[in-house]
């Protein structure tokens, strides 16, 4: 609770630095458009997907299944101007002869590259379970350090919402082409996704939406107020209909911050985009419900 006050109080401070425009109030009654929950509109009138409970033990430790290894990279960054860092999840068996797709998975604005390693989100662990289960394609993933800074540390906290904003200049430009030339990976659109939590899954919106030639399936879990509004997002609809492949996110029932996920929602539906927003009943922004999205996310792309 705690952390999900701090959370709110920072991002209204600092949601016109993160996504500079008046929100649009049109496809929902009453007020804001950055969801907090503090006044803010409800997702009423949303056709919601079905939720489907994740089996238990999908993100628990499994015995007598083969594993795979996360390695930390140094990059070079041409737009931020220095050498910054990710962590790679390799699937069991990786195998530099063959090819695989890439995810790139995003922190929120608290995190960094170690988020979903050390705060409780164990995609390693999810991941190893889905591939001893037959359940997802071939890939890798990636988790970089979604704060473009030269100080890219947590330190810089919620003061640091612009270099979020400007990350996309150093995921294409620098992140992507290492990723491109050291690990045996496929480089077309239809084998590269982006997802990920609050600030990141944000960022997935507002770039991959944007980069429709880089990125095919796109995530967002828990999306916070940096998310542009639809028709930034989504300036052409048949363009998006044709050239996106997966649309997906997911909010829980409690989180003050399902508006924008919402918002994006009613806009596609009226819009006839396919796209998809599960309600994890009765959650608020936290792990629970940013997990229960790769694992249900991962099994849906490349395929």
């Amino acid at each position: 609770m705690k952390r999900n006050l701090l959370f709110a109080a920072a991002m209204l401070c600092i949601a016109t630095v993160a996504n500079a425009q008046e929100p649009d109030t049109s496809i929902r009654p009453g007020g804001m458009g950055f969801g907090f929950g503090f006044g803010a509109p409800q997702a009423t009138n949303v056709n919601f997907d079905p939720y489907v409970a994740a089996p238990a033990g999908y993100d628990q430790l499994r015995q007598g299944i083969e594993r795979g290894k996360v390695e930390l990279i140094e990059y070079q960054s041409e737009s931020v101007g220095t050498t910054r860092k990710a962590n790679v999840y390799l699937p069991p068996k990786y195998d530099p002869k063959k090819k695989y797709s890439v995810l790139y998975l995003l922190h929120g604005i608290g995190g960094d590259e170690w988020e979903w390693m050390n705060d409780g989100g164990v995609p390693n662990i999810i991941m190893d379970n889905l591939y001893a289960d037959g359940k997802v394609a071939d890939m890798i993933v990636v988790m970089p350090n979604g704060r473009a800074a030269k100080d890219d540390s947590r330190a810089g906290g919620y003061g640091s919402a612009g270099a979020f904003g400007v990350f996309d200049k150093d995921l294409i430009g620098s992140l992507m082409p290492y990723i491109n030339s050291h690990y045996s990976v496929y480089t077309d659109k239809m084998h590269t996704a982006i997802a990920g939590l609050s600030m990141g899954g944000g960022q997935s919106l507002n770039f991959g939406l944007a980069n429709m030639d880089k990125f095919a399936y796109v995530g967002g879990f828990s999306s916070a107020p940096n998310t542009a509004q639809p028709k930034q997002l989504i300036p052409d609809v048949e363009k998006t209909k044709k050239e996106n492949k997966l649309l997906w996110m997911v909010c829980g029932g409690n989180d003050g911050l399902m508006y924008n996920s919402s918002n994006l929602k009613a806009f596609c539906d009226e819009n006839g985009v396919p796209c998809t927003l599960i309600n994890y009943p009765e959650e608020g922004h936290n792990f629970t419900v940013w997990k229960y999205g790769l694992y249900n996310f991962a099994q849906l792309i490349f395929k």
